[in-house]
């Protein structure tokens, strides 16, 4: 079928229930039932939840694995330019023919019934894993984790949780203990889980489930360490030191991430040729990334133009950091986000290290905030900042005035893949 065919399901799939999200399992073990619970004919699961980091360390445990010869699965979420790229059947992203007749053979079993989009699109991504061979299968939660749709696995090889921020309060709860709990729901009895650098908050809630479950933790600053010396990675564990590249990825986040990471090859059994390819062969779009070509890039002219889909005040803080371990450039920022985001908690890290806000409305989604609303949040957080009715045209602005500047869009997946579909 053409291109059509998957987006046409994909289209109808969103009217299956009034809700974009409504955290509850019921609806995921009915409609995995009829379909012969094809979750339990996956290669080994390696689950991963939390805040941030999720898709990057995810991103670098996949270029770990197959950089050891290892063929993979991997489940992401959202997707930036095409909804193929949530769904990799053995390192290659699901073909449109083999979505197509998936994501049908859902929509038929289901009838009527109501299921969100997301559960049904995440049944029929385990569909197709379950009939294509591989070694690993490498799951992403979507929101939350205890009544996440990726939660139906009984035993996972490893279960990992990156770190744990304030997020989606409206669904996980209004504390960082209350959101860790919701994240820890993936841990499973006797199933080892590597943990990412949590505030102490966060912390004591994970390790007080994995007690309850006899869950063995690898937690960073406990069972396991990094950090960057000499433009080079150092990870130590009780089995010894790794010198590594830095990853690919930038930030200093990315070091943290690229630890969890380690720790999860680690834990599956693998050692240092693992360890280096997830540093060097990784690739992740939309974190910290620099566009090189394209509509965008031409209008840019001699100005850098760069990409980001961080959207909390977590990410914030890191983007803000990485921003400034980058060669000096006057930064200005074109931001676009989601009206379910903390704006002001986003940008406020950013005040410092960016000169001018462009804001911008999301297109075609929803839930944007106009860029009226995002441009006198950023005022409100100090920024100098103006509308723009695209980022074309607040690209243009720019480099007006700044031929040489260093431009980031930023503040929203969504916004990312609408700039990386624009921009070819």
């Amino acid at each position: 079928m053409t291109q059509a065919g998957s987006d046409i399901i994909l289209q109808r799939m969103m009217s299956l229930h009034p809700k974009i999200i409504d955290l509850t399992l019921d609806r995921m073990w009915h409609l995995l039932g009829a379909l012969g619970n094809p979750q339990h004919a996956l290669p080994p699961v390696v689950h991963i939840a939390g805040t941030n980091g999720k898709g990057s360390t995810q991103a670098m445990i996949r270029a770990g694995l197959e950089g050891a010869g290892k063929s993979v699965h991997a489940y992401t979420s959202p997707h930036l330019a095409r909804f193929h790229e949530r769904i990799r059947l053995a390192g290659k992203l699901i073909t449109e023919e083999h979505l197509t007749k998936v994501l049908d053979e859902c929509a038929r079993a289901n009838g009527d019934t109501n299921i969100t989009y997301f559960e049904i699109t995440t049944i029929a991504a385990l569909l197709a894993f379950s009939r294509t061979p591989a070694d690993f299968t490498l799951l992403e939660v979507g929101l939350g984790g205890r009544f996440d749709a990726t939660n139906i696995i009984d035993k996972p090889a490893l279960t990992i949780i990156t770190p744990v921020s304030i997020d989606h309060q409206q669904y996980l709860g209004d504390t960082l203990a209350e959101i860790a709990g919701e994240k820890a729901g993936i841990l499973k009895r006797g199933v080892p889980c590597v943990v990412g650098p949590q505030q102490d908050e966060a912390l004591d809630v994970i390790e007080a489930r994995a007690a309850r479950l006899g869950a063995p933790l690898m937690a960073h600053g406990q069972h396991w360490h990094v950090y960057e010396e000499r433009d080079r990675l150092i990870y130590q564990d009780e089995t010894g030191l790794l010198d590594l590249p830095l990853p690919n990825l930038i930030g200093a986040h990315q070091i943290e991430n690229a630890g969890t990471a380690i720790a999860a090859l680690r834990a599956l059994g693998f050692g240092e040729t693992a360890a280096e390819a997830a540093m060097t062969n990784v690739t992740w779009p939309a974190r910290l990334q620099r566009l090189k070509q394209g509509p965008l890039v031409d209008a840019a002219k001699t100005a850098e133009l760069w990409l980001d889909g961080g959207h909390n005040p977590a990410a914030g803080i890191a983007l803000a950091e990485a921003l400034t371990r980058l060669p000096k450039r006057p930064t200005h920022l074109i931001c676009g986000m989601l009206n379910t985001k903390d704006v002001t908690g986003y940008l406020t890290p950013l005040r410092g290290v960016a000169e001018t806000l462009h804001a911008v409305s999301i297109p075609g989604e929803q839930a944007t905030l106009s860029a009226d609303e995002t441009c006198n949040a950023a005022r409100q957080s100090g920024f100098s900042a103006s509308t723009s009715t695209d980022v074309l045209a607040a690209v243009r602005d720019i480099t007006k005035d700044t031929p040489n500047a260093r431009i980031l869009i930023c503040g929203s997946l969504y916004l990312a893949g609408a700039v990386l579909r624009e921009n070819g």
